[in-house]
Parts: C-alpha cells; sequence; structure tokens
C-alpha cells in the first residue's frame, strides 16, 4: 500500500465508486487528485494515431495512479480506466501536498515509492530492446510484479491477456505464446486455467 487508508481520510480523502470502463482521468486532463485503489483494478492506457491501444499498467488494490504528474503541473500523458467495478480514494492535490509537507516519512515513502516505478521503468525499456522475445517479456512481467509486495515464484497472477503482452513487448501474439510456452518448460512461469503465474 502506497499511502494508510486512515491517513488519507484524516487528510480529507473521499470514497468514489466506478463501473467497469469508466475513467478517473483521461490523457490530456490537468492532475488533480491523488488516486488510491481501496478495490479493483485499473488500467493505465492511451491510444497512438490508429486508435491502437498501448496498456502501461494495470494496478490494483493498494496502489495509486498517476501520482507523478501531480509534482510536474502536467496534463496526463495517459488515460486512467477501470477494469473492473472499482473503490477508490481521492484526496485533492493540495491536501496531498499538505499531507505530504507535515511528514518527512510519509515523503521519503513517497519518494522511495515513484523510484521504484522509474527504476523498473529503465529496465523494462532496456528489456523492450532485446532482440528476444523471453528477455522483453521476462522483463514486462518483473516491471508488472514490482507493483506487488510478495515476490515469491508463481505469486504473482499476470492481469494481461496473450494479446496484451505481446501489445507491450512489439511481439507477434504467435511469438509471444511460443514464448510463454517456453517459459513454463523452463520454470519460469507455471499456467493454471490458461492464467500465467510469474
Amino acid at each position: 500500500m502506497v499511502i494508510d487508508e486512515n491517513i488519507l481520510y484524516s487528510a480529507g480523502a473521499e470514497i468514489r465508486h466506478y463501473k467497469p470502463s469508466e475513467y478517473l482521468f483521461n490523457e490530456g486532463d490537468p492532475p488533480i487528485y491523488y488516486y488510491q485503489i481501496i478495490q479493483g483494478e485499473v488500467k493505465l492506457n492511451n491510444y497512438n494515431e490508429e486508435g491502437k491501444e498501448f496498456i502501461q499498467n494495470i494496478l490494483s488494490e493498494g496502489q495509486s495512479c498517476g501520482e507523478s504528474i501531480l509534482f510536474i503541473n502536467k496534463p496526463y500523458p495517459m488515460n486512467a480506466q477501470t477494469l473492473t467495478k472499482c473503490t477508490i480514494l481521492r484526496l485533492h492535490k493540495s491536501a496531498f501536498f499538505n499531507l505530504l509537507s507535515s511528514s518527512a516519512e510519509l515523503c521519503m515513502e513517497i519518494s522511495a515509492f515513484l523510484s521504484q516505478r522509474l527504476y523498473y521503468k529503465f529496465v523494462m525499456m532496456q528489456n523492450i530492446s532485446s532482440q528476444s522475445p523471453m528477455v522483453r517479456l521476462k522483463g514486462l512481467l518483473d516491471y508488472l510484479k514490482s507493483f506487488h509486495e510478495d515476490e515469491s515464484p508463481y505469486s504473482f497472477r499476470v492481469p494481461l491477456t496473450r494479446q496484451q503482452l505481446a501489445s507491450l513487448t512489439g511481439l507477434r501474439v504467435e511469438t509471444t505464446i511460443r514464448t510463454i510456452k517456453h517459459m513454463e518448460k523452463n520454470k519460469i512461469v507455471q499456467i493454471k486455467n490458461r492464467k500465467i503465474l510469474y
């Protein structure tokens, strides 16, 4: 969890309920709120000129989304769209900054969290540039798993379809499916009920 829910409530956060496919914010919107997911899943995405979707990440319970944009005061470069029914805590930007300025410890925790995200973004960029499909897919899985506390093998259920994995890594779907089967043989992933566990 990024920030304790009780701390957010005491700072004035409000609970918001969203149906599947609703937007928390859209690409181009100004950042006004800090969002933390209590329940449900949210995808960060955008679309290219041809309307093809690019998924940057899928976030779930205890995670925040779009918080780094609050610090630079630029419009969101992506959308945040619910995948499931969601319950989300929303705290106004000014209250969020008041909260950070009142607690050096919280400020350090947020800095560490943002640094971790940045680190894995760099790692993922390096992996995506590899010619090896396995290196690309493993890099993406490492990145996605980095947002979850349990790091033990097969503890992370990959929330993406084979098509989405292919889109994120620049691979063909057939190559992605073949590589995942190869990764299963090498005990890098497990597949249960068509779901990938990493």
